[in-house]
Order: C-alpha cells, then structure tokens, then sequence
C-alpha cells in the first residue's frame, strides 16, 4: 500500500510538468503565429468608450472596424482593460485564460464526477491544443470565462447564491440563456410529473435575478447604449457577422453554405426550432434521470447549434462534452470528438475576402460543417424512445 500510495504521489508532479511544459510550447506557438488577440482589442475599446461617454454601439474598433455586439453590462466590466497598454494586456489575458482553461477542466471533471486530481493537469496539458481553445486565446476572447461561470453554478450543491454566476454569464453574453431555460422547464417538468421542481425553479429565479439586477445597474449607468440595445441590436444577428463564414459552427452557418445564400431564413428558423425542442427535451430527461453531466452537455450543445452565429471559438464546451463521453465507457466517440476539434477543419477550406464559402462544394461543405455535425450526432444520441414518458427525479442527483 505504502508503494501503491508513493507510486501515486509522483504521479501528480510529473502531470503538473506535463500541463506547464504543454502551456509553454502552447505560448511559444502563439507567439510564432503573432496572434492578433483581435478581440480583446474590441473589449478594450469597448471600456475606453464607456469611460469617455461616447456611442457604444456607434463604435467601430481596430483596423478591422469590428462593432460592439455584447449587452452594455459587459461593456461595463471591461472599463478596467482601458487602463493597461497593449503587452500587458496581451500578456495578462493570456495568462488568466489558462488559469481559466485549468479551472474549467476541473469543473468538467467534477460535472463527470471524475475525482482524481492529476487527471485536471492531464486534461487541460491536451485541450489547450483543442482548436475552439486556442482561437480563444488567439482573439482574447471571453468564452472560458462564461463556460466557468456556468459550470461553477452548475455543479454547487443548492445554497440561496445558486444562478448568481449563471445570471452574470447571460448579463454579458445572451448565448447561456438557454441554461436558464433548462432549469426553468426541468423544474416544470418535475413539479407536473413528481408535485416538486422548487430547486430548479429557484435556481431559474436566482439566475433570472441576477441578469435583471446587471441589466439595470448597466441601464442606470448606460441609459442611451441599453435603450439602444434592447430595442434595437440585440436583434440584428448580421451584426456579429456573415452568417456563411466558415468560422459560424451555428446550424444558420451550415444552412447558409448548404444553400448558399447569406440568409437561409425560414429554414434555419425551423431547424433551430426543432434542435431546440429536442435539446431540451434530452437536457430536461437526463437531468430528472440524475445525469446532470449529460443535461449540461445537451444544453451546452443545443445553444451552440441554435445560435444565429456560433464561432468555433465558442465550441470550448467540447472539453466537458469529450470528458462525458470518456467517463461513460464511449472511447471511440470520446476520441472521434477530440479529433473532431483538434482538426481545425473549418480552416481548411477557402474563407475570407470574396466570401468563398457562398461557393462550397461537397466536401468543403462537409469539413466546414463538422462542429455542428458532431454536436447534432452527440444530441441524436441522447434521444430517448417515448421522450419524457416514466421519467422522475432522482433523488441522489446532484442538486443546483
């Protein structure tokens, strides 16, 4: 035993110098690809304008003219990166995302309920590499940030802050409201079939909250740039981009180079009906199982696909969703999905100027498309016969 328990205790360091040894070549390679961090520019321009009163939404940022597509909350904590010249602000970004990226791993671990520590270091030392992590780190983007508020939230036993760090996700970016949603309708769903959803109805109440009390804070701050959103841009999806750019993982960027056209419409909009209904349907089912691991990943998924735009950037949730399959005895799966992510597929075929990807052929179709395949097959497979039928809440599940 004495042996066994030594044997393990060098284990974790040697995971430790895996994980830093994979950070430092992971650093070194950005720093080859003289990464832009374009997006943490925008951020940047966004607080700078905060500060000085001027038109959030009127802002155009860097030489690439980018616009403002988050709610004025976010803008609001970004004020603090307009005090930081541009190397430290490169510098410090990428350093709290692998803070992040470690901390994100661990929570996917405890969603999986995978309890060895060095199991973290191992993770995160691979997925850092994944190509939704890396383009994160190479704009400087804000998705791990949001995926550990949503996870941390997720995976707390029930206390009275439960949706507090789920309703800051939504208040800065739209997309996690779909986890809302997931909670609201489990605890429907339980109080119709079992006369008690209260934990998932409060955790719902808390997260919607939360979200309100940001928004109005942000409206009290930013009263014109909140008018200006809530009426106005948050429904002009052309905003965040073209919806056929080969980096939109959505089911709107599939349909938009399947049909080859700018604004598949009323298709998308019946796709994405359809998905939604089924991905909460599978989150919904598996969470009264006591799969919560299977709920937050299907929920995760389903937002991605019905999302008018979902950059490959956005896909970091493939760390958890690689983790589940893994933990369920799904290697084969589990390894198809990493190669999936770790391919950079989308950028292999023709992108940018001249919009190339209106003009895909069958297999560009097929490599630009893969993310959004691998969340839909994921989805597929969680589908039940008879849906919702005979399932109760389990008892022992993990609470919110």
């Amino acid at each position: 035993m004495t042996v066994i328990a030594f044997s393990a205790a060098r284990r974790a360091p040697v995971a430790l110098g895996v994980c830093l040894v994979s950070f430092t070549a992971f650093c070194l390679a950005q720093r080859a690809a003289h990464v832009s961090m374009i997006d943490l520019l925008v951020y940047r321009a966004e607080g700078a304008t905060v500060r000085a009163g001027g038109d959030l939404y009127a802002l155009r940022a860097t030489a690439a003219h980018l616009p403002t597509t988050y709610p004025p909350f976010a803008a609001l904590l970004f004020t603090p990166l307009s005090l930081l010249d541009t190397a430290p602000l490169r510098l410090l970004a990428t350093a709290g995302n692998l803070v992040l990226l470690v901390l994100f791993v661990r929570l996917s671990l405890r969603l999986v309920s995978y309890t060895r520590a060095r199991a973290v270091w191992w993770a995160a030392a691979a997925a850092v590499w994944c190509e939704p992590v890396w383009t994160t780190l190479r704009y400087g983007q804000v998705n791990l940030l949001l995926a550990v508020l949503v996870l941390w939230d997720l995976t707390r036993r029930h206390d009275r802050w439960a949706g507090a760090a789920l309703g800051l996700a939504v208040a800065v970016k739209l997309t996690p409201a779909l986890f809302v949603l997931f909670l609201l309708a489990t605890g429907i769903v339980a109080r119709l079939r079992d006369g008690d959803g209260s934990r998932w109805l409060r955790h719902a109440r808390g997260a919607a909250v939360t979200f309100t009390g940001a928004t109005l804070l942000a409206a009290a701050v930013l009263p014109y740039d909140s008018r200006r959103f809530w009426a106005d841009m948050v429904f002009r999806a052309s905003r965040v981009g073209h919806a056929e750019d080969t980096g939109n993982q959505s089911l709107r960027g599939v349909l938009a180079r399947l049909l080859h056209t700018p604004d598949p419409g009323a298709y998308w909009a019946l796709c994405a009906a359809v998905v939604a209904l089924v991905g909460l349907a599978v989150a919904v089912a598996a969470e009264l199982r006591g799969r919560r691991a299977g709920a937050v990943c299907a929920c995760a998924v389903t937002a991605l696909l019905v999302s008018p735009v979902s950059w490959t950037h956005h896909w970091v949730w493939c760390v958890p969703l690689v983790l589940l399959l893994w933990t369920e005895g799904r290697r084969a799966a589990a390894l198809g999905t990493l190669l999936v992510f770790s391919s950079y597929t989308p950028w292999w075929v023709p992108h940018g100027m001249g919009r190339p990807e209106m003009h895909q052929g069958v297999v560009e179709l097929a490599l630009s498309a893969l993310y959004a395949c691998a969340g839909a097959l994921f989805l597929a497979g969680r589908v039940r016969p008879y849906g919702m039928r005979g399932v109760r809440p389990s008892r022992t599940s993990r609470t919110s």
